[in-house]
């Protein structure tokens, strides 16, 4: 069966700024910045959370099914998912909106600074994840990804409701989300994805601490930049995973959304927990080395090169065994 990913769909105008943003900051007067960065550069991409992360599946043979909401300007970009093994066909065209962007600038120490326009996004509320499952059959997996608040928390309570394993990843949504709404999202799920600030911040606004967090999911995966990935389950010894040695990244943006696609075609596998964290590093550092969160690819003997020499050829040969040619 296969794999749901609702989340953001959108187009990416990236920017690159130089110099340091920290370096534009006035001591003292924080509560009245008005700043415009010079950048030397820009591009613009498919992106969004749902689609990136359907995107990474993909390309590893999974066939993802992407639910959300754009506008009329998604042709070309439907048949770039098409390509590259994206079922789009319980994607929602708005007849008013565009589609969604998001427009990111950043600097030369990789921090960022970003805006993101709904658009279309906001009618991803309208979806219902039954009629998916007619066209597709059950789920095995959905992935509730950052949308449109109102879609979130309808998605999460019919995988509720229909006893559908689900995986949250409220991600840039925690940002302004209350605790009720993020308890909401993350109660009960088969997996949570978080980077290492927003576990902190989860934490902040729900009141739970990380083992109460732990009580309610089923395995907590955290990335954390260059310091690899930590992976929780409520009662075991945690699982730390390097990032890929001598990785060069280029462009951070997708990054933790290719992750998030190595590690659940990992699972979807049958893979363990530390082999599907492995592949998830593998497939975002893949990601990071490119400019644009859909521009990498995997050739199966370099990919698999690499893996051996960051993991062991035990490890890869696993992989192997699943990796489409």
């Amino acid at each position: 069966m296969p794999v749901v990913v609702t989340g953001s769909i959108a187009t990416d105008h990236l920017m690159t700024f130089p110099g340091k943003f920290v370096e534009q900051f006035v001591e003292g007067q924080m509560e009245n910045v008005s700043l415009s960065f010079l950048v030397d550069d820009l591009v613009q991409h498919r992106g969004g959370a749902g689609a990136n992360m359907a995107y990474g599946l993909g390309l590893l043979g999974l066939g993802p099914v992407l639910v959300g909401a754009v506008g009329s300007d998604f042709a070309d970009y439907e048949a770039w998912l098409n390509r590259h093994g994206v079922d789009t066909g319980s994607v929602h065209w708005s007849e008013l909106k565009h589609t969604a962007r998001f427009v990111c600038t950043t600097d030369a120490a990789n921090n960022q600074i970003a805006s993101f326009y709904s658009g279309a996004m906001a009618e991803a509320s309208q979806i219902e994840l039954a009629p998916v499952a007619r066209r597709v059959g059950e789920p095995d997996l959905v992935v509730v990804g950052p949308n449109d608040p109102t879609a979130m928390v309808r998605h999460t309570q019919e995988c509720r409701d229909r006893g559908l394993a689900f995986a949250a990843d409220p991600s840039q949504q925690l940002a302004w989300a209350d605790g009720a709404m993020i308890r909401d999202l993350v109660d009960g799920a088969d997996l949570l994805f978080t980077n290492e600030y927003e576990s902190h911040l989860l934490q902040q606004k729900t009141g739970w601490d990380a083992d109460e967090v732990l009580a309610r999911v089923g395995i907590w995966v955290t990335t954390r930049a260059k310091d690899g990935v930590l992976v929780r389950r409520q009662g075991e010894e945690p699982i730390e995973v390097i990032a890929v040695p001598e990785t060069k990244p280029v462009e951070p943006t997708g990054g933790g959304d290719a992750l998030r696609a190595g590690f659940i075609a990992g699972r979807m596998w049958g893979l363990g927990l530390e082999r599907a964290t492995q592949l998830g590093s593998a497939v975002a550092t893949a990601a990071v080395e490119v400019v644009g969160t859909q521009e990498y690819d995997l050739p199966r003997e370099s990919f698999l090169s690499r893996f051996a020499e960051a993991f062991g050829d035990e490890a890869a040969a696993e992989v192997a065994a699943h990796l489409p040619a």
